[in-house]
């Protein structure tokens, strides 16, 4: 979903958006999840709202209380963003590299390259 003015909505809006979904999905108050949290409940919903952009160690203690693996809400804000990207760029594919073969040392002009 984009924001009102039709740009990509911003990360925090994003990881807002998705933590919102968590806790409504548990049935759980903001209260409830702010105390196990240790944030405020004003934080939290200012979180929640896209309007502060939380620390990764409140992010970590916000999932820990809804349960979820901060790398889940990380992918579920990657795929929510996915959606909202133009188009990705795609470059032409490149013809295959003929390898090179050894040459007899001392012939002018040869290229040898090596592969680690």
């Amino acid at each position: 979903m984009a924001d009102n003015d039709g740009r990509r909505p911003l990360l925090r809006t994003v990881v807002g958006r998705v933590l919102r979904r968590h806790r409504l999905e548990q049935r759980r108050t903001l209260a409830e999840v702010a105390r196990e949290a240790n944030v405020s409940v004003q934080y939290l919903s200012e979180v929640e709202r896209g309007r502060k952009e939380p620390s990764s160690e409140i992010l970590a203690a916000v999932c820990e209380s809804l349960r979820i693996e901060l790398s889940d809400l990380l992918a579920e804000v990657r795929l929510d963003l996915v959606g909202h990207t133009a188009p990705v760029l795609r470059l032409a594919p490149v013809a295959p590299v003929t390898p090179v073969t050894p040459q007899t040392p001392g012939r002018s002009g040869s290229v040898m390259l090596l592969a680690a």
